[in-house]
């Protein structure tokens, strides 16, 4: 390995749970790159102090995380049309100086389901969820063609509101209910996608087994624990499941690919994922 060392890292708060250290440290191990990755605690009020000491070390790169994918756009040098499109950013690279943001999870979170050779045509989508992970989850969605209705549960209905309006404009049918009310709509649906942090405290589902259809897909991007109860319930309902580890590897390896301009090694992350056990059945 030559060169002096190049760090990147995670920010967000909670921190803790992030299985992004490992798995990009695999990745950058798999193809003998001098590099690291760490992740900070950065509580929401600390934001701007934490990129300004970011600069400050020349971090090479970082990713971001809940709860600061749309603040964080403040505070960047440019952003890319990805970014501009999800109106959040999850991935920043550090172009000589300059902080560019990316959303490396729109194509993350989209990928899973192409590889499930998904049809989208006259599909009824229930998007738990406002914030930055649910506006990429839209901007994917919007790239898909044929969907009938895309409807936004969330807790608070101004925020559900505000992503419905990014939605419409990038063309999609969009409506709004609260969070509670997820199951008044949840058996019509044909994609349930849970873009909050509901599971990964082990909390209980809002949509139990008997308000999921058959045969309908349920995506779950909580990625730890990998099986959550909203995934549990599906299962259950005998609805096809998508595993947040999914996402989750496939977002960092575009990030990883932004960073290095390498093709990332996807097999050596999802490794460091799952371990000796493997996928969930």
């Amino acid at each position: 390995m030559q060169g002096s060392i190049k760090t990147y890292c995670i920010i967000g708060d909670p921190i803790q749970h992030s299985l992004s250290p490992g798995m990009q440290n695999a990745a950058f191990a798999a193809l003998g790159l001098n590099c690291t990755y760490i992740a900070f605690r950065v509580p929401a009020n600390e934001l701007k102090e934490s990129i300004e000491s970011l600069r400050s070390i020349n971090i090479a790169g970082f990713n971001v995380t809940v709860p600061h994918k749309v603040e964080v756009m403040r505070y960047l040098d440019e952003l890319d049309a990805s970014a501009k499109k999800a109106a959040a950013v999850n991935t920043v690279n550090n172009i000589e100086g300059i902080f560019k943001g990316y959303n490396t999870d729109i194509d993350g979170f989209i990928e899973p389901l192409h590889r499930r050779h998904v049809d989208f045509g006259g599909m009824q989508v229930l998007l738990l969820g406002a914030g930055g992970a649910a506006r990429a989850v839209v901007a994917a969605l919007s790239q898909e063609r044929g969907i009938a209705k895309v409807t936004i549960a969330n807790r608070d209905v101004q925020k559900a509101a505000e992503l419905a309006k990014i939605g419409s404009g990038l063309g999609l049918k969009s409506e709004t209910l609260p969070l509670e009310n997820a199951q008044d709509v949840s058996l019509e649906c044909d994609l349930i996608v849970n873009a909050t942090t509901l599971g990964l405290h082990k909390e209980p589902s809002v949509i139990d087994h008997e308000h999921i259809k058959k045969g309908s897909i349920v995506y779950d991007i909580v990625y730890r624990p990998i099986v959550t109860d909203l995934i549990e319930n599906a299962k259950y309902a005998q609805a096809t499941v998508v595993y947040g580890y999914e996402m989750l590897i496939e977002q960092g390896a575009k990030a990883f690919e932004i960073w290095t301009g390498l093709p990332a090694p996807r097999e050596a992350m999802k490794k460091n994922l799952l371990g000796i056990f493997g996928e969930p059945v």
